[in-house]
């Protein structure tokens, strides 16, 4: 539903993270000091190495065959067999910490490790594991130091902040944060000590509760890095090469001058910031900040997500009881967190995620290099922004020149923001923008690689525009539709090449929406799908691939529960109500606000063409309520006027009372027996997650990841859930088909189980998720 869905808030924190390898592992169990001679260590280390220049040990993470390093069971064991060497070796005096890879200090550890293990306590052990290597380094009596380039996060960021002393390149792929509260867990290693005393104790919260990545430049503002080097040009070597050999250089003087006393590690604190530790340092003073923050959290959470409120409760421990206790609780909160069903729906979601961002259909015949793109409406302008930023040249044309002026004002304005961030420089925004070509006429038409069409939802309209670009494009060009519901073989019905038409559904925003949706027709070539997903890949999008069909799978989805929806509605429960309800079960956005945001006119356009294709199946509240609204101008926020009023900076939106009279006109009687809360969320729920595991029995759905990926990430589906598909894993296939069954006893076969469900449920050892 493509006009949709910006039904991301909290989620939004949880995607950021994923675009770096997210640490979640602590060193392994036994890992206490061993002397391994150092012939030996050497000939079998091969993540580890160290020379000496000088007095300075240089300590070199290499995690072979990776893009990253990763803090594995090996990277572990090597790492401590290196610095007890270090340690027993008088003829060093200090350390340095480097990466032999530029952009990857250490990006943190793949979660396979903690998701092998039964119980709680295996996980409070690797924590406790964790802890004691990173105390030895901060006790350490020779002065190791951090030098920094790239990702360092979680177990990095751990590792890092157990150092005497940080540098970090000023890059932007250098980037540091504390993610695990993305998957769940806290992090486990000592940082809910540490960060408190180094930065202070709102910005350790900050980190912490969001897993936001910071850069370089703030984080030397924080007092999380203590010295920045600015990343060197090509010369010789390329830029990377050349840089962290400087940093390498810089980072042995500092260690050196550590050592010999030349150099102090102490950091000199501004004003503002002793005023706020000496008020930090007061109980009443804490207890007024915990208090705050757990309100915010338990606001944004809704209490549904137990890793935020486990992470202030540590932080808490050690503040106020000392670190002993606090590395305690902390320990024992990650291995808590770890075996949480919260914790192992994020992490399923992260694999997801991993597994979506390849092109299962390997590398296309050749690349798209120039993309057209029809319409400069929001969706059009969207998708030519999102491909600009990533190098393609793209050509954005619309039939009004008042339309086209708009979509090039949003692509400037979305750039723009970046560089309002310092994400961008307002060179390198002006750069981005010299590839993107607005035009009336299908010039240039010719060299285009791929078009995708993002015009007015009517068949009509899409067969008329594939028709005049087919007359244009070369023979390798691919057609693809962003249609949110129309079948792409009815679309592609008059196409002289349908095996090169295909659908590529975005959500809208489209710059902030990760989700991209890409459909295929029985017509389609294997090659026009791997240069689709290709393309999606390179915008940044996280891609699902399913098989044609009306709806296709997210619309499919979202279809029944908005019907349900309106029944709740003509039942008598109020729109702030609903949304009270469906928020309370985790999504991101209130059910009678996602139908403003969807625009009621195009709930109406997509009901009707579901309608006719399943039938009543599909049916609940009445079409006619939406059209009604839609008549009286009620188009949801783009009017100004859904079922709430909408007005620019006002954040308190009431209840549009014009809605009053069209729910009376359309009342019904409320059903006492599925009438409570408790059986609204489920009668929206189960509608859901049953067209789910329809659309994977009749093979729209290739698999249940990709159903959980789209849903979470398309529809606002509880990331805490981590999907329909997980959730009927883990709340029961037999106690949904329960639900099910009573609610199709008062409301009929729109409550009907599919088969799928009914076969899981009467197997209670088969799961969607083995």
């Amino acid at each position: 539903m493509a006009a949709a869905v910006r039904a991301i808030g909290s989620l939004g924190r949880f995607t950021a993270a994923s675009k770096y390898s997210l640490s979640r592992r602590p060193p392994p169990a036994g890992y206490g000091c061993r002397n391994i001679s150092t012939s030996t260590a050497l000939q079998n280390r091969t993540h580890v190495n160290y020379d000496i220049k000088g007095d300075v040990a240089v300590v070199r993470f290499n995690t072979p065959n990776s893009k990253v390093n990763t803090l594995s069971k090996q990277l572990s064991a090597e790492f401590t067999e290196v610095m007890n060497e270090i340690w027993s070796n008088e003829a060093i005096k200090s350390a340095v910490l480097i990466s032999s890879k530029p952009g990857s200090f250490i990006a943190g550890a793949d979660i396979d490790m903690i998701e092998a293990c039964k119980t709680a306590q295996e996980v409070t052990q690797l924590s406790q594991d964790g802890q004691k290597m990173l105390e030895k380094i901060e006790q350490s009596p020779k002065p190791v130091v951090a030098a920094i380039s790239g990702s360092c996060l979680g177990g990095g960021l751990e590792v890092a902040i157990a150092c005497h002393y940080r540098i970090a390149t000023k890059d932007k792929k250098t980037v540091l944060g504390t993610p695990e509260v993305l998957l769940g867990l806290l992090p486990g290693a000592g940082a809910t000590q540490r960060l408190p005393k180094m930065v202070g104790l709102p910005a350790a919260f900050d980190m912490m509760l969001t897993g936001r990545n910071i850069r370089a430049d703030r984080a030397k503002k924080m007092g999380l890095v203590d010295q920045l080097v600015d990343p060197l040009g090509p010369g010789v070597k390329t830029p990377e090469a050349r840089t962290i050999e400087y940093l390498e250089e810089v980072a042995v003087g500092f260690a050196r001058g550590l050592a010999n006393r030349t150099v102090s590690a102490k950091r000199s604190k501004g004003l503002m910031q002793k005023i706020t530790d000496y008020a930090m340092a007061l109980p009443f003073v804490r207890q007024q900040v915990y208090k705050t923050v757990e309100s915010k959290v338990q606001k944004q959470t809704k209490g549904l997500y137990p890793a935020p409120l486990k992470i202030i409760e540590v932080v808490k421990t050690g503040l106020d009881q000392g670190r002993d206790v606090g590395y305690l609780t902390e320990s024992q909160g990650f291995g808590q967190l770890a075996m949480t069903k919260e914790s192992k729906a994020l992490m399923g979601l992260y694999h997801g995620q991993v597994r979506c961002k390849k092109n299962k259909f390997g590398a296309p015949q050749r690349e798209v290099k120039t993309l057209a793109v029809l319409g400069a409406g929001l969706m059009g302008a969207g998708i030519a922004q999102v491909s600009v930023d990533k190098g393609l040249k793209t050509i954005l044309k619309d039939t009004a020149q008042q339309g086209l002026d708009r979509g090039q004002q949003q692509v400037f304005k979305g750039l723009n923001s970046k560089v309002k961030k310092k994400s961008l420089t307002s060179f390198e925004r002006d750069s981005i923008l010299s590839n993107l070509t607005g035009q009336l006429d299908y010039k240039g038409f010719e060299k285009a690689d791929m078009v995708i069409e993002a015009v007015f939802e009517d068949i009509n309209i899409k067969h008329k525009v594939l028709k005049e670009v087919e007359a244009v494009i070369p023979a390798h060009c691919i057609f693809a539709s962003n249609t949110s519901a129309l079948p792409i073989s009815q679309i592609a019905a008059v196409s002289k090449r349908p095996e090169k038409v295909i659908g590529m559904h975005y959500f809208s925003p489209v710059d902030k929406m990760q989700l991209l949706e890409i459909i295929t027709t029985d017509k389609t070539s294997q090659d026009t799908a791997a240069s689709a997903v290709a393309v999606g890949l390179k915008q940044g999008k996280v891609v699902i691939v399913v098989k044609d069909g009306p709806g296709f799978y997210t619309t499919r989805c979202l279809g029944p529960m908005l019907a349900e929806v309106v029944r709740v509605l003509q039942e008598g429960i109020d729109p702030k109500k609903i949304d009270a309800i469906s928020t309370a079960f985790g999504f991101p956005v209130g059910a009678a606000t996602l139908i403003d945001e969807v625009g009621v006119d195009v709930a109406t356009h997509v009901a009707e063409d579901l309608g006719k294709a399943f039938g009543e199946r599909f049916g609940g509240g009445s079409i006619e309520l939406f059209k009604l609204m839609v008549e009286k101008g009620f188009l949801g926020r783009k009017a100004g006027k859904g079922f709430y009023v909408y007005q620019e900076g006002v954040k308190n939106r009431s209840v549009n009372s014009g809605m009053d009279e069209i729910l009376a006109r359309f009342k019904v009687a409320a059903k006492p027996e599925v009438c409570t809360d408790e059986d609204i969320q489920m009668r929206l729920v189960t509608r859901f997650v049953n067209e789910a595991a329809m659309c994977l029995q009749e093979g729209i759905l290739s698999n249940p990841v990709e159903g959980d990926i789209g849903a979470v990430f398309g529809l606002g589906f509880p990331p805490c859930l981590g999907g329909p598909f997980r959730y009927a894993d883990s709340y029961g296939a037999k106690q949904l088909v329960d639900k099910l069954r009573k609610y199709e006893a008062v409301y009929g076969c729109q409550f009907t189980p599919c088969q799928l469900l009914v076969d899981y449920a009467n197997s209670p050892n088969k799961k969607f998720h083995q």
